[in-house]
């Protein structure tokens, strides 16, 4: 496939990096010379340090030859513009753009082919709807969610005095009183993303990947010493896009909501948006504020500010004072491994909340969703086997799979199954998997075979 980006910030750039992994043809697009010079001293592509919405800087990216053009530039009405220049002068089957404008996002623009965008993608959406689901699951570790099934997979930073410690995957169910299945699908480490067998052993600070039912997790955390809490009261530390999107979710299933924000105008406006909600203008650094309005006693803090830094210490900060569940917003990818042995509950990042609706759309047809992991260096994917797809009717083990990928699960008629070797895949199934970047576009040929 031959690809197009105009952008080369964090999105723009892990897009490239993942297609270029896969074997595809990319040409990134990016004014700024210094973005343009870090992308091309660090990805395998054609990198062209110039405006993207003109027609010789299209043509000079081969945009005749282009099955895809992403358009990820900072600005709303580039990327919308570069999309409709390209619809009316070039014939390039799929466009999509990034649109963080609420506005554009919230418009009929989306429901239709827009200046010939066939995809809008809205970052503060897709993080916020991340959140939400995760504060109706407990919010007490990340959740990546699969269509039409219960199937959910949490991540588990272990401790020194967790019994996950110092033992091989094999050991581990026998120690777990749960009868219902689940799999550890992949382990962070480090630098080190790990795609576990049975004799791999869980080490202290490793953050393992869960797969299972929502009702098995349940049961192993708890059995594990993280219980669930209700979360009644919920204060959310920043009145953005996002902390605004976010209580706007959760206080339609009736949670109480408040929000803090230092911006006196912007308290105005969110008073008049959530009238039942309390709207505190203060500054969260401030240590009184807790004392003050006695933030200990809420059950969750989100914090959604635009400064990551302040979001991971306003969340420690906040359990340490009391309050049971912490939900960080944190943009920089290597400060989520740090954020989860702190002590949070979950991080978010909105680039991989981007990158993953992106790739979503990208291997749209036989693939149902995917979920980044470890700075992309490792995907969730989910595949849909046809009635008449070569696989059907086959076992897995007589199925040459590329190395450092896993069949995680299989949903077959609302039940979820955690296969061995011998499982035969029919038509209608859904295939969970997980590989690491070197081995998807191996693992999509498998499955995409027609």
């Amino acid at each position: 496939m031959n690809v197009v980006i105009l952008g080369a910030g964090v999105v723009g750039f892990q897009v490239a990096e993942i297609l270029i992994s896969e074997g595809h043809d990319v040409v990134l697009i990016e004014k700024n010379p210094n973005r343009a010079k870090y992308a091309s001293s660090h990805l395998d592509c054609l990198i062209i340090n110039e405006e993207g919405n003109n027609i010789r800087t299209l043509k000079k990216a081969n945009i005749e030859k282009a099955d895809l053009f992403l358009s990820v530039a900072d600005s709303d009405e580039v990327n919308m513009i570069a999309c409709g220049l390209i619809e009316s002068e070039f014939n390039v089957p799929i466009k999509i753009a990034r649109v963080r404008n609420l506005y554009y996002s919230s418009t009929k623009i989306t429901e239709k082919s827009f200046l010939g965008i066939d995809f809008i993608v809205n970052s503060e959406v897709e993080t916020s709807r991340l959140i939400a689901n995760t504060v109706a699951l407990g919010a007490n570790s990340d959740v990546m969610m699969f269509e039409n099934t219960n199937v959910q997979m949490r991540n588990y930073v272990v401790s020194g005095s967790s019994f996950f410690n110092k033992k091989n995957l094999k050991d581990i169910k026998s120690l777990i009183s749960s009868k219902n299945k689940f799999l550890i699908a992949g382990i962070s480490r480090g630098d080190e993303f790990i795609i576990p067998s049975g004799e791999t052993q869980i080490l202290e600070n490793d953050n393992l990947y869960l797969l299972a039912t929502k009702k098995t997790l349940t049961e192993i955390f708890i059995e594990s010493g993280k219980k669930s809490e209700k979360l009644g009261k919920i204060l959310i530390v920043g009145g953005g896009r996002i902390g605004s999107l976010v209580a706007s979710y959760l206080t339609r299933t009736g949670r109480k909501v408040t929000i803090i924000d230092n911006n006196y105008e912007r308290c105005k406006e969110l008073s008049e948006q959530f009238p039942s909600s309390l709207i505190l203008h203060a500054d969260i650094s401030d240590e009184e504020i807790f004392e003050d309005e006695k933030l200990y006693n809420y059950d969750l803090v989100i914090t959604t500010t635009n400064r990551q830094e302040l979001n991971i210490l306003t969340a420690v900060y906040s359990k340490s004072k009391g309050i049971k569940r912490a939900i960080s917003l944190v943009n920089q990818t290597n400060y989520l491994p740090m954020s989860s042995q702190l002590g949070i509950d979950v991080t978010v990042s909105p680039k991989n909340c981007t990158v993953d609706a992106i790739m979503k759309f990208i291997r749209r047809g036989n693939i149902k969703s995917v979920h980044s992991l470890f700075d992309g260096k490792a995907e969730v994917i989910e595949f849909f086997i046809t009635d008449n797809s070569p696989l059907s009717g086959q076992s897995l083990k007589n199925i040459r799979f590329p190395e450092d990928c896993l069949i995680l699960s299989v949903l077959r008629n609302d039940e979820n199954i955690i296969p061995d070797g011998s499982f035969i895949l029919q038509g209608n199934d859904t295939v969970i998997t997980i590989a690491k970047k070197k081995s998807i576009q191996k693992l999509e040929e498998v499955f995409l075979t027609k």
